[in-house]
């Protein structure tokens, strides 16, 4: 039996039903069950596509993705995923468009979706803001849908918003299930989720608060450990809280690194800008304060200074369990002495785990492609075992 046989038979036990027609915007709205399915379902195409087996479940249909902030593999793992099923990805250059004019979300949102079956955004700059604009675009379709304006009602994946990195905290999920051998492995898993030094300023909060959000539903011990005054969304910490408490595991706080790191599992040093700072970044902008946000940016450039020994280092790397531990990062990395003077890990660290952060990277296309396929196929195991059965060659020569 081929293993995505083995995956099918899995996900007809679960109860997605919710999923189809639905979007993805927070991992925490969804249930085990449907964060299972994305498991399932990534694992299933990536097996189907490495037996050069097609997974076009698309004739024809648009994805359009709208970067409102700049990407490399996220923008290229949508491209990807949107081409796995089939689908024309149509980039909307905001810079380009009528948005500039006047033109409102509501025109602009159902302008770009008469043939669009799926629309990714990434909108991660200002708190309170990038999440509220990927609900009033689906509010959006879902209206010139209803109004018999467009034929079908595009899916929304978020791609990063000022909340929750989903596409990312679930690709770094699955490349540690198939680390550690299974899900039913991670239970008990010490995870140091830590900021670390950054020359650079005002890195979004949604990679950690994505990661807390998401890894606490597996029982294993997360710790988050940042300096005084790097705050992440206290709701946010709330949820982690749930999910430990739910799952068995723990969620902690500290203010030490070394302590984060010790006999940890699985380490991931990322530098992000306080909640407070962000906050603020938000309201200078809205008044149109450019002086008062390079003001902010100098300053917070100056406190990130003050923590430079919040480094990934080989020393700090050898107080983890068997100094083994899984080194995660969603890339790119501030790596010293590389693409910085001093940054958030020492380049040895960064080079002996090359190769697993790539392959940690290659699951964010099949994540992707598996929510799209979960929102728009009524019956996956059903759309699946077709795709099996038929095993049209993706390439034929």
């Amino acid at each position: 039996m081929s293993k995505s046989k083995d995956l099918i038979k899995h996900l007809e036990t679960l109860n997605i039903e919710n999923m189809y027609e639905d979007d993805f915007f927070l991992t925490w709205d969804k249930t085990d069950d449907e964060i299972d399915a994305v498991f399932t379902v990534a694992d299933a195409l990536r097996d189907l596509r490495e037996r050069n087996i097609s997974t076009k479940i698309f004739d024809s249909g648009l994805a359009i993705s709208n970067f409102r902030d700049n990407s490399t593999r996220t923008r290229f793992s949508f491209a990807s995923a949107c081409n796995l099923l089939g689908l024309e990805v149509q980039d909307l250059d905001e810079s380009k468009s009528q948005i500039a004019h006047g033109e409102t979300v509501r025109e602009t949102a159902n302008m770009i979706s008469f043939m669009a079956d799926v629309i990714g955004i990434r909108d991660d700059m200002y708190i309170g803001k990038g999440h509220t604009y990927q609900k009033e675009v689906i509010e959006s379709v879902k209206e010139g849908y209803s109004d018999g304006i467009l034929e079908q009602k595009p899916t929304l994946v978020n791609l990063q918003c000022d909340i929750d990195h989903p596409t990312q905290a679930m690709a770094d999920m699955l490349h540690i299930i198939h680390h550690f051998g299974g899900v039913e492995n991670l239970k008990g898993k010490k995870v140091a989720m830590t900021w670390a030094y950054s020359p650079s300023y005002g890195k979004p909060l949604s990679v950690p608060q994505g990661v807390i959000g998401l890894f606490t539903r597996f029982g294993m011990d997360v710790v988050l450990a940042h300096p005084q005054g790097y705050d992440v969304m206290e709701e946010v910490e709330e949820v982690a809280k749930a999910n430990a408490l739910k799952s068995g595991g723990s969620f902690t706080k500290c203010h030490d690194m070394a302590q984060a790191f010790k006999d940890a599992d699985i380490v991931y040093p990322k530098s992000w800008a306080s909640f407070a700072a962000m906050e603020k970044r938000t309201n200078l902008y809205g008044e149109g304060d450019f002086e008062g946000i390079k003001e902010l940016e100098k300053e917070l450039l100056e406190q990130n200074a003050q923590h430079k020994d919040w480094e990934c280092t080989e020393e700090m790397m050898k107080l983890t369990k068997d100094g083994k531990a899984l080194y995660l990062h969603c890339l790119p990395a501030d790596i010293t002495g590389v693409s910085c003077k001093e940054g958030e890990v020492e380049a040895s660290v960064f080079d002996r785990y090359r190769n697993p952060l790539y392959k940690e990277a290659s699951f964010k296309p099949y994540i992707i492609a598996a929510m799209i396929f979960l929102a728009k196929v009524k019956d996956p195991a059903k759309a699946l075992k077709k795709l099996e059965s038929q095993a049209k060659e993706r390439k034929t020569f």
